[in-house]
């Protein structure tokens, strides 16, 4: 319970934020004069793009459609790879479907989370509200190009997904009206609580409650400075290598140095290829010295060291492959084009050079 607990205060809290967002655009020019050199005000047309959050209640949706006949296709070119033909996914990633039931779908609770031999569980026994999975879908996925599909596209997908756990029939066409109907289906539709005060709205929950936390708000003067109380061991800081390299370049995230590379030479310009793997999302999966999800660069080149393999490698790349390295499977990178690619399987296979 306590996962969609904080799932429903995590609703609260964008909502939250939207709210700040607007009255900063609303009060734009006053902030200006205040804070004189200190950025601008959003425009509307940003927060838009931000935005982009759709809620228990479908607040946030998009308007839109799509059928499984073209979910199937999206998912065998986008998705297949790494989640299987069925949903049925690898060692590496766990399973969205399976381990429901038609009793199941009647009764909106999966009667095999209650089972403790029960060999895995999957998404769609667990999560209760359809929104999460079409929110997630279309801000996170496909992996290696998050946000690239279009709604239509996240309809379809989720469509087919439906479709495989048996929820939707096969000419089922989901779309921004018919997703409603389709939450009173969810199996596990009434395994999250709601009884609690960070649920928003009217009518959720049985008796009024305080939310569970007494912190006081603070900008200023907010007392001494903040004491770590765990860490790592000094001896486990690069046990998975310089996580600074591995983190994509966008975003608020950023990996922390725990290589022995220079802090300072993180963003220095390096080999072309080392540039193009970055952009391109490839070190989210790839160290240069140690595996994360698919093998180290050195390892690759090591490999393939004094065989003509690059031409291979390229259409490997360009296809997205499993089997030579593991149960890890590689989606098709769509998101570079042939030449950067062979720039960065060229610039691999000299050993992955210094930056």
């Amino acid at each position: 319970m306590s996962r969609w607990r904080e799932m429903s205060f995590g609703f609260v809290r964008r909502a939250a934020l939207v709210a700040v967002f607007a009255a900063a655009v609303a009060s734009g020019a006053s902030a200006a004069d205040k804070y004189p050199g200190v950025g601008r005000a959003a425009t509307p047309a940003e927060v838009e793009a931000w935005d982009i959050d759709v809620r228990p209640d479908f607040q946030g949706l998009p308007k839109g459609s799509g059928t499984v006949e073209k979910g199937q296709e999206i998912w065998e070119a986008k998705c297949a790879s790494c989640h299987g033909t069925f949903g049925e996914s690898n060692k590496v990633f766990t399973p969205l479907i399976g381990g429901t039931t038609k009793e199941d779908v009647e009764k909106g609770r999966v009667a095999s989370l209650l089972r403790p031999d029960y060999p895995q569980r999957t998404t769609f026994m667990k999560v209760p509200t359809i929104s999460t999975l079409f929110d997630y879908i279309r801000r996170a996925m496909p992996w290696n190009e998050p946000k690239s599909l279009t709604p239509d596209e996240v309809y379809s997908v989720l469509d087919f997904m439906l479709n495989l756990a048996e929820i939707v029939p096969d000419d089922f066409v989901l779309d921004d009206q018919s997703i409603r109907e389709v939450q009173k289906r969810m199996p596990n539709r009434n395994g999250m609580s709601t009884n609690h005060a960070l649920w928003p709205g009217a009518g959720f929950g049985t008796e009024k409650k305080k939310a569970d936390t007494a912190n006081t708000a603070c900008m200023k003067d907010c007392g001494g400075p903040v004491q770590i109380t765990s860490t790592l061991p000094d001896h486990a800081w690069t046990a998975h290598g310089n996580l600074a390299s591995q983190n994509r370049r966008i975003g608020p995230v950023r990996g922390r140095v725990t290589g022995n590379d220079d802090p300072d030479a993180i963003d220095e310009p390096g080999p072309a290829g080392f540039k193009l793997a970055q952009s391109a999302g490839c070190m989210g999966c790839h160290g240069l010295n140690n595996k994360i999800v698919g093998p180290s660069y050195v390892d690759v080149a090591a490999k393939y060291k004094d065989k003509d393999m690059l031409d291979t490698l390229v259409g490997r790349v360009v296809k997205g492959g499993e089997g030579v390295w593991g149960e890890a499977a590689m989606p098709p990178q769509e998101g570079a084009s042939e030449g950067e690619i062979k720039t960065i399987v060229e610039w691999i296979l000299a050993g992955a050079p210094g930056r």
